[in-house]
């Protein structure tokens, strides 16, 4: 192994640490705690290793996002292939959906409520975010009919969004959280 192809592994090894140091230290404690400086900690290397691999912590945010996004993609691609039909599949995706965002606040948070420098709806975003969507525009692709796919998708989406949003913020009763995503699933796929 040449000594560039090393140090290649090597500082994508450092960025996978830095990552999911972020990610484990967000889920565990808030984006509030994930500093460079804690981070530097974690990891064990200094602030200017974290500074050679990310401009900042708006950084790291959006690499976190970027791998939650392919997490998300494989966890609705998953639920998606064990539906026989287009409304099982829909509803398969919808469920899988908000377990993710209940299962992974602050990862969620990253993808969806932080601002982060990604860029979204153009050909420009990142491939796992696409695959994300095209996750969630495939469970809605039997049931559009005459409907503008993209723009079906993305209203789905934002409904379920809008659920996890106002339901983790406490602006909606969990207990009834069932029942709205089954109402939710249940006016897409009539």
């Amino acid at each position: 192994m040449s000594i560039r192809a090393r140090r290649e592994r090597e500082q994508a090894e450092r960025e996978r640490l830095i990552v999911t140091a972020a990610r484990e230290l967000a889920e565990a404690e808030g984006w509030d705690a994930v500093t460079t400086r804690r981070l530097a900690a974690e990891i064990e290397y200094s602030q200017p290793v974290l500074y050679s691999h990310f401009k900042g912590k708006d950084a790291i945010m959006a690499a976190v996002a970027v791998e939650g996004f392919a997490d998300l993609a494989a966890e609705l691609g998953a639920a998606r292939a064990t539906a026989s039909t287009p409304r099982e599949a829909l509803a398969a995706v919808g469920v899988a959906y908000a377990r993710f965002a209940e299962q992974r606040p602050a990862l969620y948070d990253a993808m969806f409520t932080h601002a982060v420098d990604l860029p979204f709806a153009t050909l420009e975003a990142p491939p796992a975010l696409w695959a994300a969507f095209n996750e969630l525009q495939d469970a809605v692709r039997p049931l559009a009919g005459e409907d503008d796919l993209g723009a079906l998708t993305e209203t789905f989406w934002s409904g379920l969004h809008g659920l996890m949003t106002l339901m983790r913020n406490g602006r909606l009763r969990r207990a009834d959280h069932d029942k709205r995503l089954a109402i939710l699933i249940g006016r897409f796929a009539f």
